[in-house]
């Protein structure tokens, strides 16, 4: 008897609680880092530097960033675009922890990750492509 009970009762306990899902990415919460937030309030040169120090520390090589733009948010992530003086261009996703991780620009689409389209705070080559099509500065 008692069993029978607990099989009839335990669907409905189920059912009395609702919703079970999983929120949906409007649902979630956004957590942001300082270096998520002050990398948009740094001067091109200074960001410059702060992406060119992720990179690095990643141990990979780059003497100097020439360019560098916010390319949007994929996830929890803000994605980053950088390109090395050896005219190598990296992805940088930057999480709300500060940690970053590198990936070069052409393999992020084959990832399944968003291209390294620039689309606020360009510097450097970026700033070029800026001039050109004004509209590639529409993010913000």
């Amino acid at each position: 008897m008692l069993r029978a009970i607990t099989l009839i009762s335990a669907p409905l306990l189920l059912i009395a609680c609702g919703d079970v899902s999983a929120p949906t990415n409007e649902d979630r919460t956004q957590v942001r880092g300082e270096m998520q937030d002050g990398l948009f309030e740094l001067s091109d040169m200074n960001r410059d530097i702060a992406l060119r120090r992720a990179i690095t520390g990643t141990g990979i090589r780059c003497q100097r960033v020439d360019g560098s733009g916010y390319v949007g948010r994929y996830d929890n992530l803000d994605q980053w675009a950088a390109t090395c003086e050896d005219g190598r261009q990296w992805a940088v996703f930057i999480a709300a922890s500060d940690d970053a991780q590198v990936r070069l620009c052409d393999d992020v689409e084959g990832a399944g990750l968003p291209a390294c389209t620039v689309t606020d705070k360009a510097t450097g080559i970026y700033s070029e492509v800026q001039a050109a099509d004004p509209s590639v500065n529409e993010a913000g």
